[in-house]
């Protein structure tokens, strides 16, 4: 299912809401991109803030605390809901917004890993794609660095998936789409820090390996409709109302606090089983092998997603 973005009244429409045309071509494409949204200096001050963390924590942050780490650290569940990104969002769901998922997706710099072809919600367990996921560039996302391809127009259908079983996809469940990808149709999303793209959560993408030297980092949060309901998850208010009757997820006290880091956790797991149920179920009914291949042990945004 494909959303039809409302037409906002101009003398209401929040201070950064999309101009008709990224609307119109975010219905058509599934993808606007690049939007400026803040300075490189400030997305500087952003990475310094995660080099501090993973100063602390053996230089890179753990795939647990990479998965909704705005429930762990402040300054991230200020970027989450931060109007120039939000209001963005508004221009497309309109103003009950949730957030099922966010993830620091980092691409060392050398990596071969890759992230395959693929739909961001095939094992989300959504009642409606209704949404739009934020990519936030924190270090250059270039073809070189292994920045997100897109395919556009390709929202309009969920398509079959399968295990890739490959070590190397970056996705949490290793899947791919089966279907041939018309890659001369494919558009590489190129970010400097501080610029976002806005993705339907059915469009087609992946990403290549790391060629340059440095890593690829950005801060990526799924946005869907506050009537949206993902069965056995929960979700982060973002702004308006919650119509979707999910169980609500708390800001963090402080900084890896004993009591976020207790709740974090449980999520995380809750977040995995949802996953795990999707996925048997879409192998299943597509006549594949169910076997625990590449199950993820995150939440549903260990995947990287691009």
């Amino acid at each position: 299912m494909t959303q039809t973005p409302s037409t906002p009244d101009t003398a209401t429409a929040p201070p950064h809401a999309l101009g008709q045309a990224d609307r119109d071509r975010f219905l058509a494409d599934g993808v606007v991109a690049p939007i400026d949204v803040m300075s490189e200096a400030e997305a500087g001050a952003i990475l310094a803030e995660v080099e501090r963390i993973e100063s602390r924590s053996g230089g890179r942050l753990s795939g647990l605390v990479r998965a909704k780490p705005h429930l762990l650290l402040p300054f991230l569940w200020d970027v989450l809901h931060d109007p120039r990104i939000v209001d963005r969002v508004e221009s497309l769901l309109g103003p009950d917004i949730l957030c099922i998922g966010a993830s620091m997706i980092d691409k060392p710099a050398g990596s071969d890993a890759y992230v395959a072809w693929h739909q961001d919600a095939t094992f989300w367990g959504l009642s409606s794609t209704e949404g739009a996921t934020a990519w936030l560039a924190l270090t250059p996302a270039t073809p070189e660095s292994g920045c997100m391809d897109v395919v556009p127009g390709t929202q309009g259908q969920q398509l079959e998936h399968f295990d890739t079983r490959d070590e190397l996809n970056m996705l949490g469940a290793r899947e791919s789409v089966r279907a041939e990808v018309d890659l001369s149709r494919a558009l590489p999303l190129a970010l400097r820090p501080g610029q976002m793209s806005l993705h339907h959560p059915l469009v087609l993408h992946g990403s290549g390996p790391n060629r340059a030297d440095h890593r690829r980092l950005g801060f990526v949060i799924r946005y869907v409709a506050a009537s949206v309901r993902q069965d056995g998850g929960s979700a982060t208010l973002v702004r308006g109302r919650n119509l979707s009757g999910m169980a609500l997820e708390q800001a963090p006290e402080g900084e890896m606090q004993p009591d976020a880091l207790r709740r974090h956790g449980e999520i995380i797991r809750q977040g995995a089983g949802v996953i795990r149920r999707q996925k048997a179920a879409h192998l299943e009914a597509t006549g594949q092998d169910t076997g625990e291949h590449g199950a993820p042990d995150g939440d549903q945004d260990k995947a990287e997603g691009m």
